[in-house]
C-alpha cells in the first residue's frame, strides 16, 4: 500500500486497537492524542523527521516501544501511523481549510459535545518537540488563535483560567474555535518553515594522511593530494 493512500475505516480501527491493547504501554497515545500531535508536527515551524516523533507515540520513555509479534507487525503498525501522518500534511497542503481535527464526541443534556482535550493534549506534545520554535507565533496577533489549544492542552493553565474550561459546553466552543484557527495557523508557518537539519554520511572511507594516497601515485596522502588540499585550504 502506498504512503499516499488514506487510511479506510477497517484501517483505522485497527491502529486504534493497537494503540489500545496491551501491546502498547499505558501511556501510548490514543488515536485522538495521534492526531494532534501529527498536526502540530505538519503544520509547525520546523520539519521534524519520524526517527524522532515515533518514539514518542509509543509513550514518554524510550522503553515503551510496543511488544512485537514480528518485524513485519511493526512494519504494518508503522506504515499505518505514516499514512495517517500523510492525510494530515496532504489536506494542509491541497485544502487546510476543510481539515477537521479527530474530536471525540458525546452526548451533554442532549446535545452532542465536542471534547478536543485529548487532541489538543497531543498537539502540545508535538509542539514541545521544539518548544522554541513555537514562539514566534505566541508573539504574533495570532497569539489569541493558539489560546484555545493552551487551554485544553497544555499541562497547567492559571487558577483563575480554570473558569473557561470547567463546563463541557464551554470546551466545545473551544474545540470549534480551534477547528476554524488551524488554517490560519498553518498559514502563518508556511513562509517561515524550516527544513530538517539531515547528516551528510561520508560515502567513501576517510583517507588518513600516512595512507598510500588513493590516486595511485604510491606516495603518501600526504605527500600527494592530501598536501594539495591543505594547501586550498
Amino acid at each position: 500500500m502506498q504512503l499516499d493512500q488514506p487510511l479506510t475505516e477497517k484501517e483505522f480501527d485497527e491502529l486504534d486497537q493497537f494503540l489500545l491493547s496491551e501491546r502498547s504501554s499505558d501511556d501510548a497515545m490514543t488515536m485522538d492524542t495521534l492526531h494532534g500531535y501529527l498536526t502540530a508536527i505538519a503544520i509547525g515551524p520546523e520539519t521534524i523527521m519520524p526517527a524522532e516523533w515515533l518514539v514518542k507515540v509509543w509513550g514518554e520513555d524510550a522503553s515503551a516501544t510496543p511488544k512485537w509479534k514480528s518485524a513485519k507487525e511493526e512494519e504494518k503498525i508503522v506504515n499505518l501511523i505514516m499514512r495517517f501522518m500523510n492525510e494530515v500534511l496532504v489536506t494542509f497542503e491541497v485544502a487546510p481549510k476543510e481539515f477537521e481535527p479527530l474530536f471525540c464526541e458525546h452526548e451533554h443534556n442532549g446535545d452532542a459535545i465536542l471534547d478536543a482535550e485529548a487532541w489538543c493534549w497531543g498537539f502540545w506534545e508535538g509542539m514541545e518537540l521544539r518548544p522554541g520554535s513555537w514562539q514566534p507565533i505566541w508573539e504574533s496577533d495570532l497569539a489569541p488563535l493558539m489560546r484555545p489549544i493552551y487551554l485544553l492542552g497544555a499541562d497547567e493553565i492559571e487558577e483563575a483560567e480554570l473558569k473557561e474550561v470547567d463546563d463541557p459546553a464551554k470546551a466545545h466552543k473551544l474545540a470549534q474555535q480551534i477547528e476554524a484557527n488551524l488554517p490560519a495557523i498553518h498559514k502563518f508557518w508556511v513562509p517561515l518553515r524550516k527544513a530538517a537539519v539531515q547528516t551528510i554520511k561520508r560515502e567513501e572511507p576517510k583517507v588518513g594522511r600516512n595512507d598510500d594516497c588513493p590516486c595511485g601515485s604510491g606516495k603518501k596522502y600526504k605527500k600527494c593530494c592530501g598536501a594539495e588540499a591543505g594547501a586550498k585550504e
